[in-house]
């Protein structure tokens, strides 16, 4: 039964989190209630989140969303991200971690609110060197605590002038190797449960191949407005979380 479980939650939490982010809020609490323990539950996430970012950035690779050549440009600044946060998540507090997380998704969905983005297909395989930085940064927040890190990166290119779809596939792609580099740093703490990991990522390789197939075919508009409502409901999941 906690198998079944696991595979449901690994589904619905990728299937919404590939298309908006937010992935982490539904996955993380629900395998805290299954029973399983934070650290086991922290790096079985990271875990299946490798291998389901994977497979939906080759979907969106294969259809030439993007290039691989403009992929592997954010190569070391995402996987050295995910590393460094792995590395040093135990110095910082969840708490202090729940208030940044708070305040970089209220400044997303403010910027959202106020300025629309500037899509342009002519730009998606055109990565500037001013946003390396922030990919980084976003790969070390990835790295510390997870949920949200999806959201922002999407938010990251969009307003650097990507479409909707280009800026999915990147994320996926920064998401897969983030996730990698942390994923790393967990095993060696002793804090992996196979068994956890296994069947969490069968769910979360399904949900990734269901969302970029939904994502193709709905309006920006629409998946714009699903970006925004899961901002909401993830910070407001942050702020209850820290009270």
């Amino acid at each position: 039964m906690t198998e079944i479980l696991l595979i449901l939650v690994g589904f619905l939490a990728t299937f919404i989190g590939t298309i908006a982010g937010g992935g982490g809020m539904i996955s993380l609490p629900a395998m805290l209630v299954i029973g399983v323990p934070i650290h086991s539950a922290i790096s079985a996430n990271k875990f299946s989140n490798t291998f389901s970012s994977f497979s939906s950035f080759a979907v969106l690779l294969k259809e030439k969303k993007i290039t691989l050549k403009s992929a592997l440009i954010i190569s070391p600044f995402s996987l050295i991200g995910g590393m460094t946060g792995g590395a040093i998540a135990s110095s910082f507090t969840e708490k202090n971690l729940t208030i940044f997380a708070i305040i970089l998704l209220s400044f997303a969905l403010l910027l959202s609110l106020i300025k629309k983005p500037q899509s342009s297909e002519g730009k998606t395989n055109n990565i500037p060197k001013k946003l390396l930085p922030y990919l980084y940064g976003v790969g070390i927040y990835d790295g510390m605590f997870g949920p949200g890190q999806a959201t922002l990166s999407m938010y990251t290119y969009l307003y650097h002038g990507f479409s909707f779809i280009a800026s999915m596939a990147f994320t996926r792609f920064q998401t897969f190797l983030s996730c990698f580099g942390a994923f790393i740093m967990y095993v060696s703490s002793g804090h992996f449960n196979l068994k956890v990991g296994v069947f969490l990522g069968i769910g979360s390789i399904i949900g990734a191949q269901c969302s970029v197939r939904v994502a193709n075919k709905l309006p920006t508009r629409h998946l714009q407005i699903i970006l925004r409502i899961v901002t909401v409901v993830l910070i407001l999941y942050l702020f209850l979380r820290f009270f």
